[in-house]
Parts: C-alpha cells; sequence; structure tokens
C-alpha cells in the first residue's frame, strides 16, 4: 500500500508542477493545435470547391450566370419510313390450255415481248370442226321441228308437251354449236396481257391437256417494290405517299405507295407495303433487293449544335433552356435527325430560348443572364465561358 500512495503523490506533483510553472507552454500548444485543426478545415473545404463541378459552383451563387442563347423557332421536319424489301413484277400469269390437243406451231422463246393477245401456243383442231357442223345440222333440224309442232298444234294435232319438247330441243341444239364454237376458240393459246416470257412457250409437238401450261407471261411495266412495315411505323404511312427506293445496285427511283396491308403476317407482325414504279426499259428486274424511304407526316423539331446537348442527374438527353424569371430548365428532347448543320431534336415548345453556350455551368433553378447569339455582348460572354471566367 505504501508503494501505491508515493506513486499517487508523485503523479500529483508532477501535475501541480506543469499547472503552475509551465502554464504559458501549455496554453500556447493548445492555440496551436485549435489553429492547425481550423487551417485543416479551410484546406478541406478549399479542395472540395476546386474539385467541386462548374453546376455545383454556382448553385449558391446569388449573382446571375451570363450564358450565350439562341432563340429558336419550331420548323416542320419531313419524316421518312425506312422499308427494306424487294421488287415484283406487277402480274405474273401462267398460261394453261382450256382444251386438250398437240401443239402446232413453233415456239416462243423466254425473253420475247408479246403484246396482249398475241397466241403463244397454236392446238390441233382434229375434229372440231366437223363436230362444230354436226351441231350446226342438229341445230336447224331442231328448229325445223318446232315450226312443224306448231303448226300441228294450231290444228289441234299436237298437245303443247310436244311443243315445249321440241322447244328444249332447240335450245341443246344451240348449246352444242356454242360449245363446238368455244372448243374451236380455245386451241389459240393467246397473251392475257402484255409482257415478257418467263418461260419458253411449248414446244412444237406436245400434247397439252386441259389445264397444262403453255407459257409464263410476266408485267414488269409498271413493277411493284414491295417491303415490310414494322408495327411502330405502319401508323404513319398513307396510300398515295411519295416513296424513294435505291435498288442494290445502286439505282435510285421514285413512286407511291399503292397498297398498305390490313392485316400483319403472323410470323413476323408487320404490314405488306406496295409501292409501283414506272419501268419502261424493264431494267428494274424482278426479285431485286431494294430499300425504301416512305415519306410520312411532317413533327415540329428544332436544329440545335450537337454541343448544346446535356444530361440531367438521371441520364435522361435534353438541353437548357431559359424559361421564367430568367432561371434555366432542363427539357428532355428526342434526338431525330443528325444533319452537318445540327441535330434535330423533338420535344420543345414552338418557341424556346436554348442556351448554346454555358448550359454545363447551371442546373434548373439558377439564375442567368442570358446573351443571344445576335447580340454583340454574347462574343465576350462566349470567351469568358471558354476561359473559365
Amino acid at each position: 500500500m505504501r508503494i501505491v500512495s508515493i506513486v499517487i503523490a508523485l503523479l500529483v506533483t508532477v501535475a501541480l508542477y506543469f499547472f503552475v510553472f509551465e502554464r504559458d507552454r501549455l496554453t500556447d500548444f493548445a492555440a496551436t493545435d485549435s489553429t492547425a485543426t481550423g487551417a485543416q478545415t479551410e484546406t478541406t473545404a478549399q479542395a472540395e470547391s476546386e474539385f467541386a463541378t462548374p453546376a455545383q459552383k454556382t448553385m449558391g451563387e446569388a449573382h446571375p450566370v451570363s450564358v450565350v442563347a439562341r432563340h429558336s423557332t419550331a420548323q416542320t421536319l419531313t419524316n421518312a419510313v425506312v422499308v427494306r424489301g424487294e421488287t415484283e413484277a406487277a402480274r405474273e400469269v401462267n398460261v394453261t390450255a382450256e382444251t386438250s390437243g398437240r401443239v402446232v406451231n413453233a415456239p416462243l422463246r423466254k425473253g420475247a415481248y408479246v403484246q396482249v393477245g398475241q397466241t403463244l401456243c397454236e392446238l390441233d383442231l382434229g375434229t372440231r370442226e366437223a363436230t362444230l357442223a354436226q351441231a350446226k345440222a342438229g341445230f336447224a333440224q331442231a328448229e325445223v321441228a318446232l315450226a312443224n309442232a306448231r303448226k300441228l298444234a294450231e290444228g289441234g294435232y299436237a298437245s303443247e308437251t310436244q311443243i315445249l319438247t321440241a322447244e328444249a330441243g332447240i335450245e341443246s341444239a344451240r348449246a352444242a354449236v356454242a360449245i363446238a364454237t368455244r372448243d374451236i376458240e380455245n386451241v389459240t393459246i393467246k397473251a392475257p396481257f402484255a409482257g415478257l416470257l418467263e418461260s419458253d412457250t411449248a414446244e412444237l409437238g406436245t400434247f397439252l391437256s386441259s389445264g397444262a401450261a403453255c407459257a409464263t407471261v410476266i408485267q414488269l411495266d409498271p413493277i411493284k417494290l414491295v417491303g415490310y412495315a414494322p408495327e411502330a411505323d405502319v401508323a404513319a404511312i398513307e396510300v398515295g405517299a411519295l416513296a424513294g427506293a435505291r435498288l442494290i445496285s445502286g439505282r435510285d427511283v421514285t413512286g407511291r405507295v399503292t397498297f398498305l396491308s390490313r392485316s400483319a403476317d403472323p410470323s413476323t407482325r408487320t404490314f405488306r407495303v406496295e409501292v409501283e414504279i414506272p419501268n419502261p426499259d424493264f431494267t428494274i428486274r424482278d426479285g431485286q433487293t431494294v430499300e425504301m424511304a416512305i415519306s410520312a407526316a411532317g413533327l415540329a423539331a428544332h436544329l440545335v449544335p450537337q454541343s448544346a446537348l446535356t444530361l440531367d442527374d438521371q441520364g435522361q438527353i435534353g438541353l437548357r433552356i431559359v424559361g421564367a424569371d430568367s432561371r434555366a430548365e432542363f427539357a428532355p428532347v428526342t434526338v431525330l435527325r443528325d444533319t452537318l448543320e445540327g441535330i434535330w431534336v423533338a420535344g420543345l415548345a414552338d418557341e424556346v430560348d436554348i442556351i448554346v453556350v454555358g448550359q454545363d455551368f447551371v442546373t434548373a433553378g439558377v439564375l442567368v443572364e442570358p446573351h443571344y447569339e445576335d447580340d454583340p455582348a454574347a462574343a465576350d460572354a462566349d470567351t469568358q465561358m471558354e476561359s473559365g471566367q
């Protein structure tokens, strides 16, 4: 216990010594520590200010921030729906025989141009002329039988039933004549429309039965451009709209929409679009790949420099604009088209003041002093922004 008492006494003695004899030194040490803490706090604040973004630096400022603005008025921007597809013949028909017989004319070769009504295949008449003569003779006989029946009926020697039978006989004979005549006409197979032969006509000596193919004829003037529009764009397409197209060969053509399907393809959920264009020289072939741009309803848009675009805290693309009370506002936009003159955007009012220089130095709600591009003071403000003042 004596040792403990001695240790405590020594500690108390040392404490009293420093409190009485070294008081000034302790006071100076405490002041130095406080000054160091304050300097550290000031240094930290200065570092935070140095690394803050330009927009954060202006948040606490009461004076307006100079910016360069542009007064923009919305313009109607022509829109287009891009559709990929292929060329397709306006008409394509497999011309077939309506009666049977052997081909007696020389064939026409594929690629030949035929006029409407031109003979493609000529079949052997066979006994058709004799059949027609027999039908005509039967018709003459039926006419005589009907006349005799009517005379007998006038004298009371023939019944009404006999007259009806004679009339039925003459109608049957008339039908036989018509069938034989039509059968003779069918031995000549003609082109249903003017076009190109896609295949040779039936070879000389070939026997064609009813329904057998004589030739394939396609019409390439005018020619159709067929594409399939997605669901999102089909509402913007109208029948009669102007369409431009580029073939895989690089050739550009123009035409108008002639058909827009009302029913979607069940597998692709797209809608068939047809554009008709003239093709008098047949240089556009059936089945070529094509890319079409169909004009759609125009949109109200603004042309702005690409550098004016910025992002908000959520990463949404937009523009800084001068709002009410000369305070900056963020307006989200939709980019429509990129050109050499700038970017066309939609989503703004018809008339708006867009901040084109200094938009990164302000945030929504910050007081701004706009200098418009046609104002000489705008050049000075632009220079200040670039120099970081």
